[in-house]
C-alpha cells in the first residue's frame, strides 16, 4: 500500500531526480513513482502542474510534501538515519559536501548533461567544467581517505553518495581523464543494485521521450 508518491522526470536525463529517488529507496518508503517526461526548453506544464516549485524531484509521504532533493534526502534520513555517518564530525562534513554538490558545479552541469543511455569520450572539456571536476576530485580524494571507502563516507552507500550520483553519471558519459581513486570510487557507484536498476530503467523508457539536445549534442 502506497503512503504517497514521487514526482520525477524520465531516468535517462533527469540527474535531480535521481537524487530524491535513491534516498526514498533507500530509506524504503513506499510510495507510487510518478515519471514526467521532460523537455529540451525546460520545465513542462505537466511537470509545474504536479510540484510546488514546478521542478522534480517532488516527494509527498504521509502528509509531508517535500521538494528539493536535499531536502528529500534529510526527510528520508529521519526514516533512515543510516544515510548519514553517526558521529557528528564525519556528519558535519558529509552535510558540508552534500551542500556544496547542491548549490555548485555549475559549469560542470551546463557542459556535460546527465544521459543515462549515451557516451560521449572526451567532449566538452571546457575550462570551467574541469576546474569542477578537479574540486569534485579534490572532494571525493578527502573523502575516501577519511572513510577507506568504498563509499564516501565508509562501507555503505549514503546521502552523500546520492548527491554525487548523477556526476558519476556525467563522467561517465564524457569521460574526461580521470585520477584512479575517482574511477574506482565510480565503478562502485555504479555497480550499486540501486544504480544498476535505474540504468536498465532509464533504457526502458519510451523512444518518444528522447531528446535531439541530449542525444546529439553539439
Amino acid at each position: 500500500m502506497s503512503d504517497g508518491r514521487l514526482v520525477i522526470g524520465n531516468k535517462r536525463y533527469s540527474s535531480w531526480s535521481l537524487r530524491g529517488w535513491l534516498a526514498v529507496h533507500l530509506a524504503k518508503l513506499a510510495v507510487e513513482e510518478v515519471v514526467v517526461p521532460l523537455a529540451g526548453t525546460g520545465a513542462t506544464s505537466a511537470v509545474r502542474d504536479a510540484t510546488p516549485n514546478g521542478l522534480v524531484p517532488y516527494l509527498e509521504h504521509r502528509g509531508a510534501r517535500v521538494w528539493e532533493s536535499l531536502a528529500i534526502i534529510e526527510y528520508c534520513a529521519e526514516h533512515a538515519p543510516g544515510l548519514w555517518p553517526a558521529a557528528p564530525v564525519p556528519r558535519a562534513m558529509a552535510r558540508s559536501v552534500a551542500a556544496e554538490m547542491h548549490a555548485g558545479f555549475r559549469e560542470l552541469r551546463m557542459a556535460m548533461p546527465f544521459n543515462a543511455g549515451r557516451e560521449f569520450p572526451g567532449a566538452r572539456r571546457t575550462e570551467g567544467a574541469l576546474a569542477d571536476i578537479a574540486r569534485i576530485e579534490a572532494l571525493w580524494a578527502e573523502c575516501l581517505a577519511i572513510s577507506g571507502g568504498p563509499y564516501l563516507f565508509g562501507t555503505e552507500f549514503g546521502a552523500v553518495d546520492a548527491m554525487f550520483a548523477p556526476v558519476v553519471g556525467r563522467l561517465l558519459t564524457w569521460q574526461p581523464e580521470l585520477g584512479s581513486g575517482s574511477l574506482t570510487y565510480m565503478a562502485a557507484v555504479r555497480a550499486h543494485p540501486l544504480m544498476q536498476r535505474w540504468y536498465e530503467e532509464a533504457l526502458a523508457e519510451p523512444a518518444e521521450w528522447l531528446l535531439e539536445k541530449y542525444e546529439n549534442p553539439a
